[in-house]
């Protein structure tokens, strides 16, 4: 996204899909992620189920402390059914 004023580009910055969110500066959460990355380095950076299902605790734990905007997590790319029949 560039726009061409007198020969130079003007970059627009365009805000994200789905909006910021706030950090986690009390580490509510960050339990979850370290898991997450830890479940990533074991399979070499290949989503496995198992690393799936932390991914959806941490979204789940950031949606009930308001660090994010509830929504239902199919919309994430998470599939409800099968996540909960694997468990």
């Amino acid at each position: 996204m560039a726009n061409t004023i007198g020969g130079s580009k003007l970059f627009i910055p365009k805000p994200p899909a789905k909006g910021s969110f706030p950090l986690d500066h009390y580490g509510e959460c960050k339990h979850l992620m370290k898991q997450y990355t830890e479940c990533l380095r074991e399979t070499g950076s290949k989503v496995t189920t198992k690393c799936q299902s932390i991914a959806r605790e941490y979204l789940e734990c950031r949606m009930d402390k308001d660090l994010m905007v509830k929504e239902d997590l199919k919309y994430l790319g998470f599939n409800t059914d099968d996540d909960k029949s694997q468990n």
